[in-house]
């Protein structure tokens, strides 16, 4: 029997994770626009993009309760990137008003923390033990585009992996580390970009 996992479909990289997640044997993903396919799913992943524009169309089709709902339910929630943002409790760098997030993970994000498009890059990090039993345990590429960082998590929180600062960038945000992937039960969050890589383990 396969699983059905969604895809929110709305703006961002959501074509790049259905294209990942169709290589997974026993996996059928869906793109997720609807109250009625996102009742389908068994879970979810929020990719990618502008994550003000998401939610302001997630709002507009009246999908964000229904997106909320489906994070309290208990089901599996992944955000990549903005996806990250919608699901922490509190974003900094917001415009005034901010954007509705769903949260669910006792996170404070910093939106954009590693700057503009121009700042985007990539590196290797540690892989984390969850992702180390489905194959291989070395490092995973990490690919970084206009990201955000957490810059605190509950208790109940896992860190699943940090990124080392420049020097420079130490001294500016007073701290040698910010943290790049977290998880609470089953929602999880990455302010990188497994989907831009051939990385399956995430």
């Amino acid at each position: 029997m396969r699983i059905r996992i969604g895809v929110l479909a709305l703006q961002g990289s959501f074509r790049e994770h259905m294209f990942l997640l169709q290589k997974i044997p026993g996996v059928e993903a869906v793109e997720v626009r609807t109250k009625e396919e996102l009742e389908s799913v068994a879970g979810l992943i929020i990719p990618g993009g502008e994550s003000t524009t998401m939610a302001l169309v997630a709002e507009r089709w009246g999908l964000l309760p229904e997106l909320q709902s489906f994070a309290k339910a208990g089901k599996p929630v992944w955000g990549t990137c903005a996806g990250m943002i919608f699901l922490a409790e509190a974003a900094e760098g917001q415009k005034k008003g901010g954007q509705a997030l769903l949260g669910g993970l006792d996170i404070t994000v910093s939106r954009n923390f590693f700057g503009a498009q121009i700042n985007s890059f990539e590196t290797r990090l540690p892989a984390p033990d969850c992702i180390k039993s489905y194959g291989s345990t070395e490092d995973f590429r990490a690919v970084f585009i206009r990201a955000p960082a957490v810059l605190s998590a509950g208790p109940e929180v896992e860190v699943l992996a940090e990124y080392t600062l420049m020097p420079e960038e130490a001294v500016a945000y007073g701290r040698d580390k910010v943290i790049v992937a977290v998880r609470k039960g089953v929602l999880m969050a990455t302010a990188f970009h497994p989907e831009l890589t051939t990385d399956l383990r995430w």
